[in-house]
């Protein structure tokens, strides 16, 4: 009978047997633990034989499950050098992506130096802008990937959007002299009704998800400034001009430490990264490059707990 295998169940198997844990190579692997386990086991059903014995403490393999775990490893290393071989030229070329100011603030440096690394010869031209715009610039085949957000702001063809991560949402303000400890228990968008807010203009993804979730909840926001600069916003918050709603990312920069930071609890309150591209047959070897390294390093952001309230989004 002939068996039809991925590489990244070889992967995946291998992972898990080297540590001893599903959820340790969950983690590793940037998956979710039930995924992970679901894959090995269709593994073991197209294999019709059991790899790996689950227990308290962690997996083992099984006698047949070590034997072929050699022959995956091997199989693995083979192919790492197949693919070094035939990148033995290294990719070059240029390639532009657009992040939000928020994104930019958490993803634009570690990116920048994961392609140093990786792929030294690409030219990475990053454009940091309003989602909206970055859309647009898609749409014109002036930029050749965008991290936007929520799929309803991806509504034009031909274009191919894989989801990155959601995002809880924080209500951000200046600390209040005479009021001691500053809180950071949960707040709803009830009770933040009331307070002046400083948030982008309507043109931007966030507000849009930000209105719906007011117009879902029946709030009508007290909405004092509207300024398409997270810089600015920022600023107008910590001078205490305001309150803003921003996602962990835009407190990424130093200069924000002393804030005041809440959760939004409502369950509305949340925004979905999505990486979209040109489709695949239009983008370069390099865009293809960037968008494989772009996936990974979101994923150690966020398990390492640099990307602050961000969940890696699981399919």
């Amino acid at each position: 009978m002939e068996h039809v295998l991925e590489l990244r169940q070889l992967k995946y198997l291998v992972t898990a047997v080297e540590c001893g844990s599903l959820g340790k190579a969950a983690s590793q692997l940037g998956m979710a633990t039930s995924a992970l386990s679901q894959q090995i086991s269709r593994l073991e059903s197209e294999l019709s034989t059991r790899l790996l014995v689950r227990g308290a403490s962690g997996v083992t393999p099984t006698e047949a499950g070590a034997a072929f775990c050699r022959h995956a490893t091997l199989a693995l290393r083979h192919v790492d050098a197949a693919a070094a071989t035939a990148q033995g030229a290294r990719l070059s070329g240029m390639v532009s992506l657009g992040l939000a100011p928020t994104t930019a603030s958490v993803l634009a440096l570690p990116l920048i130096k994961a392609m140093a690394r990786r792929h030294p010869n690409i030219r990475l031209q990053l454009v940091e802008g309003m989602s909206g715009h970055l859309a647009g610039m898609l749409k014109l085949r002036q930029i050749d990937l965008a991290v936007l957000f929520n799929a309803e702001s991806v509504t034009f063809a031909k274009t191919e959007a894989i989801p990155l991560l959601d995002e809880s949402l924080f209500l951000i303000g200046a600390p209040v002299e005479g009021e001691g400890e500053p809180a950071s228990e949960p707040v709803t968008l009830a009770e933040l009704a009331g307070l002046p807010l400083i948030l982008p203009s309507r043109t931007h993804g966030l507000r849009a998800s930000l209105d719906r979730s007011f117009n879902a909840a029946d709030i009508v926001p007290n909405i004092a400034m509207e300024i398409d600069s997270l810089a600015v916003i920022m600023g107008a918050v910590t001078e205490g001009l305001g309150y803003t709603i921003q996602p962990g990312a835009a407190l990424a920069r130093p200069s924000t430490s002393a804030l005041v930071v809440r959760p939004v609890s409502d369950e509305g309150a949340r925004r979905t990264n999505l990486l979209v591209s040109l489709p695949e047959h239009e983008l370069s070897p390099a865009a293809l490059a960037l968008r494989a390294l772009l996936r990974k390093v979101v994923g150690g952001l966020v398990r390492d707990g640099r990307w602050m309230g961000a969940t890696l989004h699981e399919p």
